[in-house]
Formats: C-alpha cells, sequence, structure tokens
C-alpha cells in the first residue's frame, strides 16, 4: 500500500512538473522590436522600453521574449525586417521612426505600438489621435515641431551670426523636407541667411563638420531623425571637436559637448512605448489607446562649451534651461 501511494505520488509530481513547465512556456511572450538603427545605438532607449514593459509586469529572460530587428541605418531593409517578424510569429511590434510605416504595411492584425514625431494621423498611422483604429497605437513627440524653435536659441547664442547651417537626413525624404520648409521660414522671420546639409551614413559626419568651416555659418541646428538620435554622443564629441556651436535634440548630445539641447526626454518616450506594449500584452487593444502625446520639452545648456567658444549665454535663456552643465 506504502509502495502504490509512493508510486501515485511520484507520478502526480511528474505531471505537476510537466503542467508547470508547458504553463511557464505558454506564459513566454515574444514581442517584435523594429528599428531603422544599430543596436549599439539605442542601448538607452531599449532600457527605458525595459523600463516601461517591468511596469505590467513582463520582464525579458523570465516570461518575455524580445526579437530584435536592426536596420543598421538603412530604411530600405525595414520592409523585409517588418515581415520578418510577422513570420515568427510576435504578439506584437514595438518600433520607432520610419520602422512605424513599414510595420503597418507588413500587417493588420499584429499590435504595432510606435515612437514618431510629427503628426501620427497626417504621416497616416492612425485615424485619429484620440481613437486610433485599426492595429497601431503609440507616442507622438515634438521633436520635429520645435527645430525652428532650435535655431531660435542658436540665434540668441550667437547673436552676431547671419548665416546658419541645418543637418537633416535625406533618406527620411518626407521629414527632411518637413524640417527644411520649418527652419527656412523661421530663418527668414529671423533674417539670417540658412545652408542645408545632408547625411545618412557615419562616414559622412565628419565631412559635415568639416564643411561648415568653410561656409562661414554662425552654427549648426540638427534635425530630429533617428539617424542622428542614435548618434547623439558621437555627434556632441563632433560639434565641441570642430567647435561649431551646434543645438540638437537629445540630452547626451549636451553631455557630451555639444553647446545645446532642446526635445523631448528619449528615455521617458521610449518607457511609454513600453508601457504601451505592456498593456496591449495584459488585453487592451491598440484600437482603444490614445496616441500619447508629449507635451514637454526640456533645454539643456553646456555652459562649458559656451565659454570655451567664448559665447555669453544671456541671463534670461540660463533661467529658461532644466539644467545648466558647468
Amino acid at each position: 500500500m506504502q509502495r502504490r501511494a509512493l508510486l501515485a505520488f511520484g507520478i502526480a509530481g511528474v505531471v505537476a512538473g510537466f503542467v508547470g513547465s508547458r504553463a511557464q512556456r505558454v506564459s513566454q511572450q515574444v514581442i517584435g522590436w523594429l528599428s531603422s538603427e544599430s543596436a549599439g545605438s539605442f542601448e538607452t532607449a531599449m532600457q527605458a522600453f525595459r523600463q516601461g514593459l517591468s511596469q505590467s509586469g513582463y520582464v525579458e529572460g523570465r516570461n518575455l521574449t524580445i526579437e530584435a530587428r536592426w536596420a543598421e541605418g538603412q530604411n530600405s531593409r525595414l520592409p523585409d525586417l517588418a515581415s520578418e517578424l510577422t513570420r515568427r510569429p510576435v504578439a506584437l511590434i514595438a518600433t520607432h521612426g520610419p520602422g512605424a510605416l513599414a510595420a503597418k504595411a507588413a500587417t493588420a492584425t499584429i499590435p504595432i505600438v510606435f515612437l514618431t514625431g510629427g503628426d501620427p494621423v497626417q504621416i497616416g498611422l492612425v485615424k485619429s489621435l484620440q481613437r486610433p483604429g485599426g492595429n497601431l497605437t503609440g507616442v507622438s513627440d515634438l521633436n520635429v515641431e520645435v527645430t525652428s524653435k532650435r535655431l531660435e536659441l542658436l540665434r540668441e547664442l550667437v547673436p552676431r551670426a547671419i548665416r546658419f547651417a541645418l543637418l537633416v537626413n535625406p533618406v527620411n525624404a518626407a521629414r527632411a523636407e518637413t524640417v527644411i520648409r520649418e527652419v527656412r521660414a523661421a530663418a527668414s522671420a529671423l533674417g539670417v541667411q540658412l545652408e542645408v546639409l545632408n547625411a545618412s551614413a557615419e562616414s559622412e559626419l565628419d565631412s559635415v563638420f568639416a564643411k561648415i568651416r568653410s561656409l562661414d555659418v554662425g552654427g549648426l541646428v540638427i534635425g530630429a531623425d533617428a539617424f542622428f538620435a542614435g548618434r547623439a554622443r558621437q555627434l556632441g564629441i563632433l560639434a565641441a571637436s570642430y567647435e561649431v556651436p551646434t543645438v540638437f535634440v537629445y540630452r547626451d548630445f549636451a553631455l557630451a559637448g555639444g553647446l545645446a539641447s532642446y526635445g523631448s526626454n528619449t528615455s521617458d518616450l521610449f518607457r511609454q512605448v513600453g508601457i504601451y506594449s505592456g498593456r496591449i500584452l495584459k488585453g487592451e487593444k491598440p484600437a482603444d489607446l490614445p496616441v500619447h502625446q508629449s507635451t514637454k520639452v526640456e533645454l539643456i545648456i553646456n555652459l562649458k562649451t559656451a565659454r570655451g567658444r567664448r559665447l555669453t549665454v544671456p541671463p534670461a535663456l540660463l533661467a529658461r534651461a532644466d539644467e545648466v552643465i558647468e
């Protein structure tokens, strides 16, 4: 009798272990990450994305697997990479910038959470901000809208300059055209001239800064673009090395020696993408989640860089800064 009981107990333990193992496998969610950039350039963004997911209880390696696809700066690869994720298949695709349209073209059923600049309705991602409809929702930042403000800031920092330069990524043509149009209008209103420069590969960035010296411009505004976002530190170092007063979007740029940054907090934005992703994994529908619109921009001024360029930062501008690096 005792032997039978022990045998029954052993069988029950094996069954329980099998059921538990199966339940663990079933609870393991697989999501896709689609980026136009490289893994190395987006470490901070991915960390913030994971933090957002953890707020819903999803932790990579425990109950979550992230299948990442990186286009390495080649936007033409995004459609194929998006299709790979749909064939995996994944429970959700998180993406940013030009990856959003590629993901939308690849699937009408898998939920997609995006981060984009500009108006998601105008871009064609969602039907409306409050009721997105379909399988997409996400986060919209202000980084494109405030590009002209960066020129105004630069003019305050270099008030005697009459010519400035703008750097855009021609591969992202729609974004570049929007940025150029808005900054040209701002330059006209300020009574200054504008030179437009292009870069779409890392190897071109050095030559851009070298060219700026020959153009005799007072400073550079870098347009909001995923390609530049992943190289914020590199751009800050180049701006410091070539002694070009430059304003960009991201705090990392100012920390690396850039004169100033003005834009949305990137970590907050990608954390929100993670939060939305977690909510969808728990059962909410993207069609019912309003697009989260960023409402705050941060002004970071590197006072050490300004002094090195012999620039005087107006006290009123320092008072407006969210952070001053000395």
